[in-house]
């Protein structure tokens, strides 16, 4: 447990920097969407071309690690959907609770964090998970949350507008890029692939600490009051429901004679248990939605992950080199 504690207490050490430095107005809330926008637009998208073009192509694209997920992702959307509806929360926002059970955090924390413990090979099952969660999971709950307005603009047209959002994020895109370089066995050199590696390794501390910025802006636009029922399940869920949905899934498919490996699974497994992503507090701001219960799912998941996950990690016998 100690050697996972050194790897897990300094990422959530920095989330918490972000938020207390947002706090204390250490960094100013102006400059957060700068923040967001750094690791969203250069480094985050550096550091998946990297490991895409030092990836084989089939651990980026596993058919059997996202026909896995994507069957969990579901399972939890439309799970939490139906327990979160009731007088307070309508559609739009329990679809918006369901993305945040079912989107871990693997963007700005996953990758890093479970290369950190498990290594490089770590990295294609978790890219396969992002892929999974930007074109699918987050495309639908946008796509739901926007059923309510559908009689104006057409269901079409709301599933249409998640997909172009999901092709408008670049993260994909560096990951696509990152996998033509390997499937063509090109290598970056000189200047290129010091900027490109500069920028990577930027990626893990300002996407962390920027995490905890994100989480405080959103509680600081906060206007209404949230029942603990309609916010402590969702986050329940996600930290408990969601990484035993997966394992069980997965070693079904395992039974079957699908090709997961059991580094596959606990790769898998681990994603699942991370926090909430802090970015879909954007994306309820952006839609309408009651931005202050997605905040709170997020802030939950995020405190309580840092127990849930080391003690999840200790339980798979995670041994960090």
């Amino acid at each position: 447990m100690q050697a996972i504690l050194s790897v897990t207490i300094p990422f959530f050490a920095l989330v918490l920097a972000g938020y207390l430095a947002a706090r204390r107005h250490v960094l100013p809330e102006s400059a957060i969407p700068g923040l967001n926008a750094f690791v969203l637009y250069f480094a985050l998208p550096c550091m998946l071309f990297r490991f895409g073009m030092n990836t084989p192509v089939f651990d980026l694209l596993n058919p059997a690690v996202l026909l896995v997920y994507l069957a969990a992702a579901l399972l939890i959307v439309f799970f939490t959907i139906a327990v979160s509806l009731n007088a307070r929360v309508g559609l739009k926002d329990a679809a918006f609770g369901a993305l945040v059970a079912a989107f871990p955090n693997t963007g700005f924390m996953g990758v890093p964090l479970l290369v950190a413990l498990l290594g490089p090979a770590a990295a294609g099952p978790v890219i396969c998970t992002i892929l999974a969660d930007l074109f699918v999971t987050s495309s639908l709950c946008i796509a739901l949350a926007q059923a309510q307005g559908a009689a104006a603009h057409g269901t079409r047209t709301a599933a249409l507008r998640a997909v172009r959002g999901a092709l408008s994020n670049p993260l994909p895109w560096s990951i696509a890029l990152g996998a033509l370089f390997s499937v063509a066995e090109i290598k970056l050199s000189g200047p290129a692939d010091v900027v490109v590696r500069m920028l990577a390794d930027a990626a893990s501390p300002v996407a962390l600490f920027t995490i905890g910025a994100v989480l405080f802006r959103a509680g600081q636009h906060t206007h209404t009051q949230t029942a603990l029922v309609d916010y402590v399940p969702v986050a329940l869920i996600k930290l408990f429901v969601h990484p035993l949905l997966v394992l069980l899934l997965a070693a079904s498919a395992q039974s079957l004679g699908a090709p997961l490996s059991n580094f596959q699974v606990m790769v898998l497994t681990l994603a699942a248990a991370l926090p909430s992503a802090s970015n879909v507090s954007l994306l309820a701001e952006r839609y309408g939605a009651d931005n202050g219960r997605v905040a709170r799912i997020i802030m939950t998941s995020t405190v309580l992950a840092f127990v849930t996950f080391s003690l999840l990690a200790w339980g798979f016998g995670v041994r960090p080199t």
